[in-house]
């Protein structure tokens, strides 16, 4: 009777821990790149501010609130910027 000698798995078992290193790699790539972050952390570090907020009337609102302005050069700079990129709520108020 003929038997097949088994001489163990061959040299194709080295490529299973390179699929599955590329696998990893390839799936925190992606998770890097769509911006999921550590539940912990604030959803702002490493990334931009969303678009309302980087605003120059938002900017002035924030400079106002934290005192390094007074209310006349709040106002006085509030209508120059509402000349140049209008209201930004639209709550009617000047």
């Amino acid at each position: 009777m003929n038997h097949l000698a088994y001489d163990g798995p061959g040299p194709w078992i080295v490529f299973f821990p390179l699929i599955w290193a590329a696998v990893v790699v390839g799936v925190v790539t992606v998770l890097r790149r769509t911006g999921l972050r550590h539940p912990r952390r604030a959803s702002w570090q490493g990334s931009r501010p969303p678009i309302g907020e980087s605003s120059p009337i938002a900017l002035l609102g924030r400079r106002f609130a934290a005192g390094e302005i007074d209310e006349e050069e709040y106002w006085r700079r509030l209508s120059v910027l509402d000349e140049q990129f209008g209201r930004v709520a639209g709550d009617g108020a000047a």
